[in-house]
């Protein structure tokens, strides 16, 4: 009876042991997932508009599609530094109205950027203050959560964009 008891309860617990192994950082890996999932769609959306969009904006209020991915590449780059650690990557001067194949690079370094630098986030500091925008202190915790919910706000406003240039937003796109 004993050992029966012990097998069952080895049964049970053993699951949970070998997640809690797997599963030692869940705020750092949920949000990377995020990133990872909303950076594939905003590299998609800014390779998908045309070139000769990149200067339309939804109403005379908003800012262009360019100015957007520029926008994007800024904060990204931004906060992927301040949770990581890492110095943000020097990157030439681009402007909402350089070329696209220009604004597509600067992209892309950001995104690598902060691929590697959300690789080396763990969930071992999420409650130390850190400065962001204006000298505001925020813990490394609300940065992450921040970063992964204004880039999916960001995309969420890329894909509208394409639809008004006619354009099937890439998380649209049935596989």
């Amino acid at each position: 009876m004993r050992q029966m008891s012990v097998a069952v309860l080895s049964m049970v617990l053993l699951p949970g042991a070998v997640l809690a192994q797997t599963e030692s950082n869940p705020v750092s890996n949920a949000v990377r997932a995020s990133l990872a999932r909303q950076t594939k769609n905003v590299i998609a959306a800014a390779q998908a508009m045309p070139a000769d969009k990149y200067g339309s904006r939804p109403t005379p209020e908003q800012m262009t599609f360019g100015h957007l991915i520029l926008h994007i590449v800024g904060e990204d780059t931004l906060l992927c530094s301040k949770i990581s650690g890492m110095p943000a990557p020097t990157m030439d001067k681009v402007a909402d109205t350089d070329p696209k194949d220009q604004i597509l690079a600067v992209l892309q370094t950001s995104v690598d950027f902060c691929a590697q630098a959300m690789a080396r986030v763990d969930d071992s500091n999420l409650g130390e203050q850190l400065p962001l925008f204006g000298g505001r202190m925020a813990s490394r915790a609300q940065a992450m959560v921040n970063l992964a919910a204004d880039l999916s706000d960001h995309y969420s406003l890329a894909a509208t964009e394409l639809r008004m240039a006619g354009v099937t937003p890439p998380s649209a796109i049935r596989k």
